[in-house]
Formats: C-alpha cells, structure tokens, sequence
C-alpha cells in the first residue's frame, strides 16, 4: 500500500534526475537534466498545442440540457432516455444540434470503468429517469404529500420542488449520482490511470513519440488530456483562463467542477484544494512527456485523493443541511437538502484513495440507500446522527477522518 502522507503536490517541487551514483564528483559532473513543468497546463509539439479534450466538453454540455430536461413537466421518457443513452451509438435529442449526432453519448461513460463500472448502477439512472417521466412530471403541480408525487414549496413560498412518491428529487439524485459516476469515475478510474494510459503499445508509443494517427499527440498524452476534461471541460480557451484555472476555477456546468469551485472557495472546506489539482495535472502530464511513469503515477494518486475528497465533503453537507432544514420546518429544502446527500453518497462508490479502492465500497453505497435513505417521508434522524454509526460519522471514518469538516 502507498503512504500517501508523502505525497505532496509535486509541480511545486524541482526533479533532478541523475545517473550518476557517485555524489562526491562536484563540478565534474556534466549538466544534470531536470524535469521543469510549465506554469499552466500547455503542451506543444513542433509548435502546435498537442491538448484536446473536445469530447469531454461535449459531454459535459449535453449533461447540461439534460440537466434542464429532468426540471420539465414536459420531458418524457423516451426524449430523456435519448438525450442519455443516444441512438443506435449517436448522441441525439439535444436542442443545441452541434451536441446531437456524436459518438459522445452520457450513458456510455456512466459507471463504466474498469475499476468501479456496474452495469445495475447504471440502470439506477434509467429508473430515476422512468420515475421522473411516469410520475413526477404528470404531477408537476399538485401538491404532494406522504406517498403521493407532486410538488412542495417552502414556508416563505420561495422554493418548490418536484418530488415523487419516496419524497424524492429526482434531478438531485441523478446529477449528484452522475457526478461520481460519470465525471469522477472517469477521471479517477480511468483516464488518469495505467490501465487506460498504459494499454496497449501506449507506453512504447510515448517512449518513441508514436504520434495518435494524424495528431499531434500521443495516445498516453490524449488520455491524459480527456481526464483533464471532465473536470476543466467548460472552463473556457486554456489561453485565456490557464493562470488562473487553479487559484479560482470557475465551477462550470452541474457535475464535479460545480462543487470542486465550492470546496476551494474563500470560506469552503479546503481553499487551495484547486491548485493541488491543477499542478498535479500540470505535473502528470509533464511527466508523460518525459516519460517519466512513476512521477506521472504519483500526480494521478494526489487527482484521485483530492478530487475524491468533494463527493465526502458535500455528502456530508448536505446530510447536516437536511436535518438544519428539518430543525428549521422547512420540509421542502429538507426534501431538496437529502436528495442532494442521496446522491453524493451514491457517488462514494467511485471515489478513488490513491490504491484504487473506493472510500466506500458499492455494497456499503447501495445497503445505506436502500436501508436507510429510501423513503424520505420516514426516515429517522438517527441514521444520520448516531455517534460513530450514523451516516455522517461513517463518512468521515471512511476517509480516515481528514476530511476538513465537523
């Protein structure tokens, strides 16, 4: 197992590598070569920038209209399950048509990758989307209570949700749910990690500089690249927002880098969480360009880390949000509140520590939904607030408690 209290955030450190083994040579040794990473996340070769993650954008856009699709009353199942899962390999359904027509389809990179991919996680997506279809958006507005689906508005009459028959919001569960089994999943499970990079003759292709067809990278290069997308997908032209996509990201879009902006915010859970990160990316991918494989791999396990620790954080937050609102008589953001939790603990099963194991396992994941978190309109308190076994302790626990949150 790695000890990862020694992993720091190596784009702020100089690397000498030498082959000498003799120390006491002073003066007499020839220049010894260093790997110096660039500033910003910015590749060239001969001239031309060697980056691109233009799928991943893609992806994260279409996820933003079907974001807005699951808040209509006029969605139906089949125009949500297109917009999910394409037709017949094309993504399809999208009203912006440059998103329609693609091998980029959502569905395909749902809970699938090697190391944490389940095909019955998968189809939790398709049954919120059949739910949401069926009975919540033929309710839209009726008023909803204890077994029945329709809507529920906040005492001030700010707020209203759509919630069905569980008390459940239905968007909340599936984009918090998509945010570890989309987006972190594919960054932390698979594109960042040897068994997506190294597969194949990729390691012999980058040691050569084997060019992807007629690209101007090489595979393990791109690879890396698509993993950086899923997080900086939308955050805008790399030469314009470089400088400062690790001091202040921008939190585009609803999945991983909303929450990401969140946690390194002035006043969030971790400020500078987002320049760990970015370095880290920086790093990895100034690694793969030296070939250097063990340095790359050491930037993918402080990714895996950091990036994992957002779906702890705001699991745990909204788990304290829910019973605040509760404590306060507002049902409605209490509602709203859990079904955010639901779906962030959803998204534990594919966080990665470092060791390519999950903070929580998908047994555990599925045992506290479906136990516990199943029916809104009776849950108890307690499996939320036992001392050392109610949801939030259990969390922390999982993360060995470094979670920088009471």
């Amino acid at each position: 197992m790695k000890n990862h209290l020694l992993l720091l955030p190596l784009a702020l450190m100089t690397f000498t590598l030498s082959t000498s083994e003799d120390d006491d040579n002073d003066n007499n040794d020839p220049a010894v070569p260093t790997i110096q990473a660039p500033d910003t996340y910015s590749f060239e070769r001969n001239g031309e920038s060697t980056i691109s993650y233009s799928g991943q954008t893609t992806r994260l856009e279409q996820a933003d209209e079907l974001y807005a699709a699951l808040n209509s009353a006029e969605s139906t199942a089949s125009a949500l399950e297109l917009m999910f899962n394409g037709s017949d390999g094309s993504s399809a359904g999208f009203a912006n048509d440059l998103l329609n027509g693609t091998s980029k389809i959502i569905g395909s990179k749902t809970a699938s990758s090697t190391l944490a991919g389940s095909a019955t996680t998968k189809a939790r997506f398709g049954d919120y989307i059949t739910d949401f279809a069926s009975n919540v958006a033929p309710n839209w507005n009726m008023d909803a209570s204890a077994g029945m689906p329709g809507s529920i508005t906040s005492p001030d009459g700010s707020s209203t949700y759509q919630i069905n028959a569980l008390g459940q919001e239905l968007d909340q569960l599936f984009f918090k749910g998509l945010i570890g089994a989309f987006t972190l999943d594919q960054i932390v499970n698979n594109y960042i990690h040897p068994n997506q990079l190294d597969s194949g003759t990729r390691i012999d292709d980058n040691d050569n500089g084997v060019l992807s067809g007629d690209k101007p990278y090489t595979d393990m290069e791109h690879k890396w690249d698509e993993g950086f997308g899923y997080l900086y997908g939308q955050e805008g032209d790399l030469d314009d927002v470089g400088a400062t996509l690790g001091s202040a990201p921008a939190g585009s879009g609803n999945l991983l880098m909303k929450y990401f902006k969140k946690v390194n915010a002035e006043g969030g859970y971790e400020p500078g969480i987002g320049q760990t990160v970015y370095d880290a990316f920086i790093m990895g991918r100034t690694a793969i360009v030296n070939g250097d494989y063990a340095l790359r791999d050491a930037q993918a396990d402080i990714i895996q880390v950091e990036l994992s620790k957002v779906v702890g954080y705001y699991a745990i937050h909204y788990l304290n949000d829910y019973l605040a609102k509760v404590e306060a008589g507002n049902i409605a953001k209490a509602h709203h509140s859990l079904s955010e939790a639901y779906g962030f603990i959803l998204s534990l099963q594919f966080t990665n520590n470092g060791n390519d194991e999950p903070y929580m396992s998908k047994g555990d994941v599925e045992y506290f939904l479906d136990t516990y978190f199943a029916d809104f309109h009776n849950i108890n308190p307690v499996y939320i607030t036992a001392q050392g076994q109610g949801m939030v302790d259990v969390i922390k626990a999982a993360y060995g408690n470094t979670l920088m949150i009471d």
